[in-house]
Order: structure tokens, then C-alpha cells, then sequence
């Protein structure tokens, strides 16, 4: 599982690579981020190393022979595999306890890191020729930077414009940079400055553009670098997402969510049958308006009155439908919310049976291999991993695109899974399993039965 979990990192690493480079983060910060990526991987991670070692455990008895013993003593294979059994039943408890409590803190702690990360302004790093504009209400630029660490033709923007409005622009022959703790300090020479007043609060067209311009041999120019300073974001922003949930809270909110579905049901219900009410008329007659026995009320208006009816009912038709359109999106807007809800809830004990079944899927097929180590099992047990890690997530993508119901979606893998372990469990018992290919040298093609 570490080799597992530690591939995975560096797959995270290189997605994320971008967004943790040059910002001047911590080891600390770091570390952090990657346990609680390793916690969130464990769910791919915990599964691909059962199935790897439980192909590797058997593959190295049969191979060794030492499966053929316990069979000639007389123990069946579900026998010799019991132990096994029991302790993948643990294993699976303890990833069930994992996926439900465990699981929902890291996503929460890892979501609410990440975001702080993304959102941490770049380090100090003074680049020749381009203007740096981490640092808040400033923009500096640096023609040349001499090894000795002097800087040739220094350009710094002031914007930060304070209550009076004032912005500068400074410009030095050369100068030099200390950098500390919470500000910067730039001892700046042969320089000048020039300050613009933005007159604020006058008319545009009453400005006079007064400034000040001055010029100095050495001047010390200080910068606030707080701005710099990594910090975490509230951690209670991300508390409501349903991946941050566990199994009773999911079911609560799927609850909730399908009373809400109801409910507006029967609004679209009652508001339809208000306006479709068979007796309500817009069209009032007056007494004068008397329509024929065998004619249409329309032929007792007249046209200005029957065009006027028109678009009255048209008007009433088109609310009515705008109304109910606009309560259907809201309903399957619920219906999405309440979908991943339910993957979750789903996964929650997606990640302890299929601990199981991928281990009913390794040992037999490595007892019928004959083969240990890392070479052909560990191809193996990646091939059928991917095809059901691809599967799931196949299934996922249907329940999000409301293809399926979500229990459908989420199990399918499982069920197309569930006959390989029982065919190969069923051959493996029975000393009967056949691979139409072999791992021996010299024969590629030929066919290993038992």
C-alpha cells in the first residue's frame, strides 16, 4: 500500500505542481497537504494493494509448491484461504470506519489547504526586466540584478492611494534589497520621485493634476510584506459539501432533499390546477353581448375584444409554462444535489467490499498462475484494477448525467466484477482454472490448466 499510496502522490505532485512552486510555503505546509492527499488516495490506494498482494501471496505458494502441499494434507483452498478471509473482513471494517469518518476530515481539511495554497500570492522573487506585483498596492521592476545582490535601475509603483489620494512612481540608479520577516527594506540611490494628487473630490473636468517631483542620493524605502504571509481559510466554507459528510448526515440531507422535491411537486400540482380551472373565464360578457344559440361565444365580440382575448389567454398560457419550467428546474436541480449525495453515501461502503472482492479476485487467479514477485502479477492485478476503477467511474459519470439511478451507477462495477470471482474462486477450488496464455519462458502461447 506505501508504494501505491506514494505513486498516487506523485500524480498529485505533478497535477498540482503549478499552484505549490515559488510561493515560499513551508515543509510544513507541504507535509500537511500531502497526508491529507494520502488520506483522500486511500480509497484507490487500499483496494490496488490488496488485489497486488493477494495475487503475490498466493502466486508465491503455488509457485513454491507449498499450495500443492496443504491440498495433498487435505485442505481445500477456501480453507487455506479462511485466515486470509477473516483478517480481509477486518480490513474491510476498518475501511468502512475510514471512509466514514476518517475520510470526510481529510476531505474537508484538504479541500480548505488547497484552497489556501491556490490562493497564496508568489514569493519574492525579483525578475529582470518584468514587474513583480505580488506584494499589495505595489509594482516593482529591476532592469539587472548583479550577483552581489545590487539592483540596476529600479522602478517601483506606489498604488496604494491612501486617504489622500496620492499615488507615486520612484525610479533609483541602483539600490539594494533586505528582506525580513514581515517587511521589506529597499535602500534606494540616485533616484527620484514623482507624486500625482488624484484630487478625488473634485469634478473631472476641475482637476488641476497638481504633483511633486524630487530628487535624492540614498533613500531607505520600507514595504509592508504581511500580504505575503501565508494563512489558512475558515474551514467552516467547505463543511456543508457533501463530501465532507458522513453516512447519517448524507442520509439526512438525501431526506431532506426529497422532501423539498415533494413539496414542490405538489405546488406545480395545485398551481396547475388553478389555472386550468375549466369554469374560469377571462372574458366577461356584458349584457349587450349575447352570442347565438349555435355560434361561438368569440362571434358575440367584436374584433378589437376577440384580439384582446387572444393575448390574454396567450399571456396566461405562457406564465403558466415559464412557472412550471421554472419549478422543474428547481426540482432537478434537487434531484442532481441529492444524486451526489447518494454517490457518496454509496462509496462509503464501495471502498470496504470491494477490498473483499478484489481479494476474491487476486488469490484464486494467483493460485492458478503459479507466479509471485513483481512481474506478471503486479501487470495483472494493475489490468483488472483499471478496467474496474474505469468502470466505477463510468458509472459515476452516468448518475451525474442522470442516466441511472445512483445504486445502479455505483455497483456496476461490482456486478460485472462479482462472476470473475466466483468463476475464478470456482477454478481455483477445483485445481480446474485455465489462462489462455502463459508466463513460462519459452512458451507464450500455450495454455497452463491444472
Amino acid at each position: 500500500m506505501p508504494v501505491a499510496l506514494f505513486i498516487l502522490d506523485m500524480q498529485f505532485l505533478w497535477v498540482y505542481a503549478d499552484d505549490l512552486i515559488g510561493k515560499g510555503l513551508s515543509p510544513m505546509v507541504i507535509g500537511e497537504l500531502m497526508m491529507y492527499a494520502s488520506a483522500r488516495l486511500v480509497n484507490l490506494a487500499l483496494p490496488l494493494a490488496i488485489l497486488i498482494a493477494s495475487i503475490m501471496a498466493m502466486g508465491s505458494l503455488a509457485e513454491k509448491n507449498e499450495l500443492t502441499a496443504l491440498k495433498s494434507a487435505g485442505l481445500s483452498l477456501p480453507r487455506i484461504m479462511r485466515p486470509l478471509t477473516v483478517a480481509m473482513v477486518i480490513i474491510s471494517c476498518g475501511a468502512f470506519w475510514f471512509s466514514n469518518a476518517a475520510w470526510p476530515v481529510a476531505n474537508l481539511k484538504f479541500r480548505a489547504l488547497l484552497f489556501s495554497v491556490t490562493k497564496q500570492k508568489p514569493a519574492l522573487n525579483l525578475t529582470e526586466g518584468v514587474f513583480y506585483n505580488g506584494i499589495e498596492g505595489f509594482a516593482i521592476r529591476v532592469d539587472e540584478k548583479a550577483e552581489d545582490g545590487t539592483l540596476y535601475d529600479v522602478l517601483i509603483h506606489d498604488h496604494r492611494e491612501g486617504e489622500t489620494g496620492v499615488s507615486r512612481v520612484i525610479r533609483s540608479d541602483n539600490g539594494t534589497m533586505i528582506q525580513h520577516a514581515d517587511r521589506l527594506l529597499l535602500t534606494l540611490n540616485n533616484g527620484a520621485s514623482y507624486e500625482e494628487d488624484l484630487e478625488q473630490s473634485k469634478r473631472r473636468k476641475e482637476r488641476l493634476h497638481p504633483h511633486i517631483g524630487s530628487k535624492f542620493k540614498q533613500q531607505i524605502f520600507e514595504i509592508d510584506m504581511t500580504s505575503l504571509d501565508f494563512s489558512k481559510v475558515d474551514e467552516g466554507l467547505f463543511k456543508r459539501a457533501h463530501e465532507m459528510m458522513t453516512v447519517k448526515q448524507l442520509a439526512q440531507a438525501m431526506d431532506s432533499l426529497e422532501i423539498l422535491k415533494r413539496n414542490k411537486l405538489l405546488d406545480i400540482e395545485q398551481y396547475g390546477a388553478r389555472q386550468t380551472t375549466l369554469l374560469r373565464d377571462t372574458i366577461v360578457l356584458k349584457a349587450a353581448h349575447v352570442a347565438p344559440a349555435s355560434g361561438s361565444i368569440l362571434q358575440a365580440l367584436s374584433q378589437t375584444e376577440q384580439r384582446m382575448a387572444f393575448d390574454g389567454a396567450r399571456s396566461m398560457a405562457r406564465n403558466a409554462r415559464q412557472g412550471i419550467a421554472n419549478a422543474m428546474e428547481e426540482i432537478q436541480a434537487k434531484k442532481t444535489a441529492q444524486n451526489r449525495h447518494s454517490i457518496e453515501w454509496h462509496r462509503k461502503f464501495f471502498l470496504s467490499l470491494s477490498c473483499i472482492l478484489l481479494f476474491f479476485v487476486g488469490a484464486p487467479l494467483g493460485a492458478i498462475i503459479k507466479k509471485g514477485g513483481l512481474g506478471m502479477p503486479t501487470v495483472l492485478a494493475i489490468m483488472i484494477f483499471l478496467g474496474y476503477y474505469i468502470l466505477s467511474i463510468v458509472g459515476e459519470q452516468m448518475i451525474r448525467a442522470g442516466s441511472i439511478e445512483p445504486w445502479l451507477g455505483m455497483w456496476m462495477s461490482t456486478f460485472v466484477l462479482c462472476p470473475l470471482a466466483f468463476w475464478l474462486t470456482s477454478k481455483a477450488s477445483r485445481d480446474s482454472g485455465k489462462i489462455p496464455f502463459s508466463f513460462r519462458k519459452g512458451r507464450p502461447s500455450q495454455t497452463i490448466s491444472h
